[in-house]
């Protein structure tokens, strides 16, 4: 269900490393959580995120979520397909449902997120 050469958050964003780009979204399971995504509000291209920063808002059926940047970086790009379908968050969260891409400012960042492994194991400590 969840891409292998990602790394997650304990947030519920994922991190798929391309060079010294990234691309970052929201998981599967965040989602499932938010229900019918009808709005993004993504951030400037050419903006500066830090570690933790929110880059944005997502706003469904049942709540308005604020997302935050995994790892510090330089806004590339955004999915501007959100903007017309936001839908695709729910449909493909892992692909075409990506929100940004982000010039990594430093790698050893990553380092902090989880494994695969790891997230599946922290999600299993939510459903107790």
């Amino acid at each position: 269900m969840y891409p292998e050469d990602f790394y997650y958050t304990k947030d519920h964003e994922w991190v798929k490393v391309e060079g010294d780009e990234a691309l970052v979204g929201i998981t599967d399971f965040a989602q499932k959580q938010l229900g019918d995504v009808v709005y993004v509000e993504l951030p400037e291209v050419g903006s500066e995120l830090e570690f933790h920063q929110s880059l944005g808002v997502i706003e469904s059926v049942k709540a308005v979520s604020d997302m935050y940047s995994p790892i510090a970086g330089k806004v590339m790009a955004v999915n501007e397909g959100l903007n017309d379908a936001p839908e695709q968050l729910n449909e493909d969260p892992h692909g075409k449902g990506w929100i940004v891409r982000l010039k990594v400012k430093a790698a050893t960042e990553l380092e902090k997120l989880m494994s695969i492994d790891d997230y599946e194991k922290f999600l299993e400590g939510l459903e107790d």
